[in-house]
């Protein structure tokens, strides 16, 4: 292989849209693989940009990092994602996309009634909230349907928690 062929972090990261901190997240979680120079700088091959398009359609649909680990595992020799591959795995999807999509109909046919928040800081909505009462379910959105629910990787550089003040 020639250098040439090869891409910089920065490169990557700008043709990617991904901050270099989520590239080297991926790395570190065997997503994506790199070569490194003689100065320990990380080069990866042009098909990492295909791999990486792959990751973030997958995440895009509620997919956590593991579950597309487990999917690019299922490719030979950890090649790049084709149209045939994406075609096969998301076809397991498709029963969680249209449970979202159900969600996000339901949510936006009851917008005109309600802000669709889910009363997860509102202490006095007298629709869904008296009383703030949905503050003893826990953490998060209450109200939002489950299929719109998306839980944070602990490490998930795209899905950080909030940070307490």
């Amino acid at each position: 292989m020639r250098t040439t062929d090869l891409l910089t972090m920065g490169e990557v990261a700008r043709r990617s849209g991904l901050a270099p901190s989520a590239l080297r997240y991926y790395e570190r979680e065997g997503l994506i693989v790199a070569t490194r120079t003689a100065g320990n700088q990380r080069r990866y091959q042009r098909s990492v940009l295909r791999r990486i398009a792959f990751i973030r359609a997958a995440r895009s649909i509620g997919l956590h990092l593991d579950e597309v680990a487990q999917a690019l595992d299922q490719l030979p020799g950890g090649r790049t994602p084709n149209l045939d591959d994406w075609a096969r795995l998301s076809q397991s999807w498709r029963g969680r996309l249209n449970e979202q999509i159900d969600a996000l109909v339901a949510l936006r046919d009851g917008l005109e009634s309600c802000i669709g928040c889910g009363c997860l800081s509102l202490k006095t909505c007298a629709l869904s909230n008296p009383g703030d009462a949905a503050a003893s379910y826990g953490p998060g959105a209450a109200f939002l349907p489950e299929a719109l629910h998306r839980e944070p990787h602990a490490d998930d550089p795209e899905h950080q928690p909030p940070r307490r003040e």
